[in-house]
């Protein structure tokens, strides 16, 4: 009798990590196309937030690159918004919902699950970014001025690395923090929105201001988007260009180490207390 070849196989190593990846990008993919309600909202309320703060620049005579500015910075927003609720948050609601236990005994690393989910979060962020952009530059007459294309593409890739590295990191810890996720998500929208600069020149925080919001990627990465696509941004950056590209480096691996290390020592502690997955904690 022949043997019968088994239905599924086993996956491991690099095969199942990428399987993972794909496994949980593809439900944020669709699920996008299923309520596209919600990407007419994730456009136009950003869009108030950045008209609101173009009229007060026009209003007080401020130079018209500060209008390019505060587009930019509504656009990168959203990277930041799907990094505090979409990937810090993430494993909170899992557990709240009874996932997590199963993604600690699945065979997948936990990275594998969580980058799938920022991968399938970035498409729509993405999309929402690019509207801003696009509506935002012919509503108030935006003028670009780009120095270099690489430098550009390269700012971009090294902040999203970095960024979605430490929201793996943060991850962790809000889970680890049980209840408190929520009101930490919260309280770090404001700040963040201050130290990164969003609607203005980061440099105006000082030095030591700019350092402190440095540690977050967007602040760099905005900074030396600015610097490389506006005329007056070089004048106005906090750091050189390739300084910050060196920064955004250290940064990433900085962060993906600790991600790494953090979502290992969560499912020790889960398996070890078997309490983690609980309400209670």
């Amino acid at each position: 009798m022949a043997l019968v070849e088994p239905i599924s196989k086993k996956r491991s190593g690099l095969k199942l990590f990428i399987m993972t990846v794909f496994g949980r990008s593809y439900p944020r993919l669709v699920g996008m196309q299923r309520e596209r309600s919600w990407i007419f909202f994730d456009i136009f309320v950003p869009l108030l937030s950045v008209s609101a703060y173009v009229f007060v620049y026009r209003a007080i005579g401020a130079p018209e690159d500060y209008v390019g500015f505060v587009v930019v910075g509504g656009a990168m927003t959203a990277f930041w918004m799907n990094i505090l609720w979409n990937m810090s948050s993430q494993l909170y609601w899992e557990k709240e919902q009874g996932n997590l236990a199963l993604y600690i005994i699945s065979p997948a690393s936990m990275m594998a699950i969580l980058l799938g989910m920022a991968l399938g979060g970035l498409f729509a962020t993405l999309l929402r970014a690019i509207a801003i952009m696009i509506f935002g530059s012919l509503i108030f007459n935006v003028s670009y001025y780009v120095v270099s294309f690489w430098q550009l593409i390269a700012i971009f890739s090294l902040s999203m690395i970095a960024l979605y590295g430490l929201g793996m990191m943060s991850a962790s810890i809000f889970l680890l923090l049980s209840r408190e996720a929520w009101h930490i998500s919260n309280l770090a929208t404001e700040p963040v929105y201050l130290l990164s600069g969003m609607y203005f020149p980061v440099k105006n925080l000082g030095f030591w201001g700019s350092a402190f919001g440095s540690l977050i990627p967007l602040t760099l990465g905005l900074d030396a988007i600015r610097q490389l696509i506006f005329k007056s941004g070089p004048s106005l950056g906090f750091l050189s260009v390739k300084i910050e590209i060196i920064s955004l480096i250290i940064l990433s691996i900085i962060y993906l180490i600790a991600a790494k290390f953090l979502l290992a020592h969560i499912e020790k502690l889960a398996m070890r207390e078997g309490r983690l997955t609980e309400n209670r904690r």
